[in-house]
Protein backbone atom coordinates (compact mmCIF):
# COMPACT_ATOMS: atom_id res chain seq x y z
CA UNK A 1 0.00 0.00 0.00
CA UNK A 2 1.24 3.57 -0.68
CA UNK A 3 0.20 6.91 1.16
CA UNK A 4 0.25 10.20 -0.14
CA UNK A 5 2.53 12.50 1.50
CA UNK A 6 0.95 15.20 3.26
CA UNK A 7 2.00 18.55 2.66
CA UNK A 8 3.77 20.48 5.50
CA UNK A 9 2.59 23.48 6.81
CA UNK A 10 5.12 26.48 5.52
CA UNK A 11 5.64 28.82 8.17
CA UNK A 12 6.00 32.42 8.65
CA UNK A 13 8.68 34.30 6.44
CA UNK A 14 11.02 36.95 8.14
CA UNK A 15 11.70 40.41 6.77
CA UNK A 16 15.40 40.86 4.99
CA UNK A 17 15.84 43.85 7.93
CA UNK A 18 15.17 41.72 10.70
CA UNK A 19 17.24 39.00 11.09
CA UNK A 20 14.82 36.44 13.22
CA UNK A 21 16.29 33.16 11.68
CA UNK A 22 19.55 31.48 13.04
CA UNK A 23 21.72 29.97 10.80
CA UNK A 24 21.26 26.27 13.18
CA UNK A 25 17.60 26.59 12.17
CA UNK A 26 18.32 27.48 8.74
CA UNK A 27 20.24 24.56 9.06
CA UNK A 28 17.82 22.28 10.65
CA UNK A 29 14.54 23.62 8.30
CA UNK A 30 17.39 22.55 5.53
CA UNK A 31 17.75 19.28 6.44
CA UNK A 32 13.90 18.86 7.25
CA UNK A 33 13.27 19.72 4.08
CA UNK A 34 16.16 17.72 2.57
CA UNK A 35 14.44 14.11 4.30
CA UNK A 36 10.86 15.43 3.26
CA UNK A 37 12.22 15.84 -0.52
CA UNK A 38 13.96 12.44 -0.63
CA UNK A 39 10.94 10.47 0.82
CA UNK A 40 8.26 12.37 -1.94
CA UNK A 41 10.76 11.25 -4.71
CA UNK A 42 10.70 7.67 -3.14
CA UNK A 43 6.53 7.80 -3.44
CA UNK A 44 6.84 9.01 -6.98
CA UNK A 45 8.85 6.88 -8.26
CA UNK A 46 6.74 4.36 -6.44
CA UNK A 47 3.79 5.13 -8.23
CA UNK A 48 5.58 5.93 -11.81
CA UNK A 49 6.75 2.08 -11.54
CA UNK A 50 3.10 0.68 -10.59
CA UNK A 51 1.60 -1.65 -13.06
CA UNK A 52 -1.30 -0.19 -14.73
CA UNK A 53 -3.66 -2.52 -13.19
CA UNK A 54 -2.73 -1.98 -9.53
CA UNK A 55 -4.79 -0.30 -6.76
CA UNK A 56 -3.35 2.68 -4.96
CA UNK A 57 -5.01 3.27 -1.67
CA UNK A 58 -5.34 7.14 -0.18
CA UNK A 59 -4.93 7.28 3.84
CA UNK A 60 -7.71 9.14 5.35
CA UNK A 61 -5.92 12.41 7.35
CA UNK A 62 -5.27 11.44 11.19
CA UNK A 63 -7.04 7.81 11.16
CA UNK A 64 -6.24 4.39 9.54
CA UNK A 65 -9.05 4.37 6.85
CA UNK A 66 -7.91 4.27 3.32
CA UNK A 67 -9.78 5.20 0.29
CA UNK A 68 -9.40 3.32 -3.00
CA UNK A 69 -7.31 6.63 -5.51
CA UNK A 70 -6.85 6.91 -9.04
CA UNK A 71 -3.15 5.71 -9.64
CA UNK A 72 -2.53 9.00 -12.13
CA UNK A 73 -4.43 11.62 -9.87
CA UNK A 74 -1.81 10.56 -7.45
CA UNK A 75 1.39 10.71 -9.60
CA UNK A 76 0.58 13.90 -10.60
CA UNK A 77 -0.41 15.29 -7.41
CA UNK A 78 2.86 13.91 -5.41
CA UNK A 79 4.68 15.23 -8.56
CA UNK A 80 3.42 19.03 -7.29
CA UNK A 81 4.14 18.30 -3.98
CA UNK A 82 7.37 17.18 -4.74
CA UNK A 83 8.02 20.29 -7.18
CA UNK A 84 6.58 22.86 -4.40
CA UNK A 85 9.55 21.13 -1.76
CA UNK A 86 12.17 21.52 -4.06
CA UNK A 87 11.17 25.46 -4.83
CA UNK A 88 11.00 26.37 -1.19
CA UNK A 89 14.30 24.31 -0.56
CA UNK A 90 15.65 26.44 -2.81
CA UNK A 91 14.10 29.82 -1.83
CA UNK A 92 15.96 28.93 1.53
CA UNK A 93 19.11 28.33 -0.57
CA UNK A 94 18.87 31.54 -2.08
CA UNK A 95 18.16 33.31 0.86
CA UNK A 96 21.00 32.28 2.33
CA UNK A 97 23.66 32.97 -0.63
CA UNK A 98 21.39 36.80 0.06
CA UNK A 99 22.25 37.44 3.40
CA UNK A 100 25.97 35.68 3.03
CA UNK A 101 26.69 38.73 0.19
CA UNK A 102 24.97 41.60 3.26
Amino acid sequence: MLRGVEMPIRGTRSDDSAVLVSTDNSTAQKEELSNKIKEQKIVVDELSNLKKNRKVYRQQQNSNIFFLADRTEMLSENKNILDELKKEYQDIENSEKTKIKK
